[in-house]
């Protein structure tokens, strides 16, 4: 039977610019870094108040990440969803959708990570 979820991977063009967005924009930070034996870069980024890590993969003379839209997305939880918006504009990353105001009263918005990988932000209502 499964304990519980440990990581996602998410494979990635460019870590550098990736590990970027993720600690400038959402606020989290790097866990650890290390190479796998099959010579993919790994960084795995920690969530607050979770144990889930994200693992994020840039794997050498593969074919680019392309995305397809809505094909998956991570959710997290902002106190502010305004405030959110303000910070993440003045580091140069507009909101992709939103703010829409759901029938439970919470305010939902997206934003895109550097690959297209949608990250979904929920301001509880």
């Amino acid at each position: 039977m499964v304990k519980k979820l440990l990581h996602t991977r998410m494979r990635v063009n460019d870590l550098e610019r990736t590990v970027k967005f993720y600690e400038d924009v959402l606020g989290l930070k790097v866990g650890r870094r290390h190479t796998s034996p099959r010579g993919a870069q790994l960084v795995f980024i920690r969530t607050p108040n979770s144990d889930e890590e994200i693992e994020l993969c840039q794997l050498p003379g593969s074919p680019p990440v392309k995305v397809q839209p809505d094909l998956m997305h991570l959710a997290f939880e902002v106190d502010d969803l305004a405030a959110f918006q303000a910070q993440a504009a003045k580091k140069g990353y507009k909101l992709s959708d939103g703010p829409t105001r759901t029938g439970t009263g919470s305010v939902i918005a997206f934003i895109d990570a550097p690959e297209g990988y949608e990250i979904e932000l929920i301001q509880r209502g």
